[in-house]
């Protein structure tokens, strides 16, 4: 059995790595073909260079020619695919949609939803390959089928939140080759093979925003939905105006527009039908229940009615203990303790221990 969990030799297993020419992907992709194993790389055309901020960018035209030096300078083939129009329409436009729907959307996990893990994977089952590795940190346990998907070593590094989409098929095929180490050691590791990479930055944001804000993308792409409305305080009160609804975010507190209030005022509610914001006190965006739509389970077969687990709704906080309910695709979790900024569009993602257990997308 070899690193990757399969039963054969290293040079008779084919690896195809998603390489976005970061430092991550690369290593992986190098420490593999060090390893003897069959090594592809894979980088995806997902915008036009010209159109992307240089320090938020992956997968344009810079990033292309790093991972192509990468390939070069390790011996192993490389290989271009033209992903834009997929990931126009699986990723930017649901992300303006759901802005414009008074949504936070979560393009990172869109971009493993559909062009990595869906229109990838299945080019790598095209050209034969026993796996499909990524740059991610997270680790997946297990043998060929029924694997599990579980926190990464470095926990200020972990990625499992935004694979908590991912089906189970996926996950089967699917490698994380970096989930047992910190980044500094990858890092360190980069240093080692002599990769051009290895003090690149890592991408910060959005990678497909190139303004200093997402709104002038909203605006650009949907400016039919950008209308004016009231905006209320927590007695229905009208006590302002605002221009576009995709303009705020739950829990925002710059920039609501709003002056001469005794106490901050935050976002605490967005209403698309009746296309208004809701002000109100910091404590008003605390609650303890969350509820969502659309589960994905990697729990096991069964998909529990209640289990005593954790919860987090955002990638950088510490999940929370409480009690999941699931029925019919939907459910809620009910935290033991109050928790704030939860927004619809993001997702509620479950733990046990470090076991990813699935995750749904929040509606409140």
């Amino acid at each position: 059995m070899n690193s990757l969990g399969f039963n054969k030799s290293e040079k008779d297993t084919k690896v195809i790595v998603a390489m976005s020419g970061g430092v991550d992907s690369s290593v992986a992709a190098v420490m593999l073909k060090k390893q003897g194993y069959d090594v592809t790389g894979v980088t995806l055309r997902l915008y036009n260079n010209s159109n992307v901020s240089k320090n938020k960018s992956c997968c344009a035209g810079i990033d292309i020619e790093d991972a192509k030096k990468v390939a070069i300078n390790n011996d192993f083939p490389h290989i271009v695919l033209d992903y834009q129009e997929k990931f126009f329409n699986g990723v930017i436009n649901k992300f303006v949609d759901s802005y414009s729907h008074g949504e936070t959307p979560l393009p990172c996990v869109s971009c493993n939803q559909t062009v990595k893990f869906t229109d990838l994977l299945a080019e790598a089952k095209k050209m034969k390959a026993d796996t499909l590795v990524t740059g991610h940190y997270a680790i997946r346990k297990g043998s060929l089928t029924n694997a599990s998907l579980h926190k990464a070593a470095d926990s200020s590094k972990d990625q499992s939140y935004f694979l908590f989409a991912t089906l189970q098929e996926q996950l089967d095929y699917v490698r994380f080759p970096l989930g047992n180490y910190k980044k500094s050691e990858i890092r360190n590791l980069a240093k080692d093979y002599k990769l051009g990479v290895s003090d690149k930055p890592d991408s910060q944001d959005i990678c497909f925003v190139t303004s200093d804000s997402y709104r002038d993308l909203v605006r650009n792409l949907n400016p039919q939905n950008i209308k004016q409305g009231n905006i209320y305080d927590t007695e229905k009160n009208i006590i302002g105006k605002h221009n576009g609804i995709m303009n705020y975010t739950i829990g925002q507190r710059k920039g609501v527009g709003i002056s001469g209030s005794k106490e901050p005022l935050y976002v605490i509610d967005i209403n698309k039908e009746s296309n208004s914001i809701i002000l109100g006190s910091k404590d008003k965006l605390k609650k303890n229940k969350i509820k969502f739509k659309d589960v994905n389970w990697l729990g096991g077969e069964i998909i529990p009615f209640k289990l005593d687990c954790s919860a987090k709704i955002r990638s950088t906080q510490q999940d929370l203990p409480g009690i999941l309910n699931i029925e019919n695709n939907e459910g809620t979790f009910s935290f033991y303790s109050k928790i704030d900024n939860t927004s619809p569009g993001q997702a509620c993602v479950f733990y046990k221990n470090d076991q990813l257990l699935g995750g749904g997308w929040i509606t409140v």
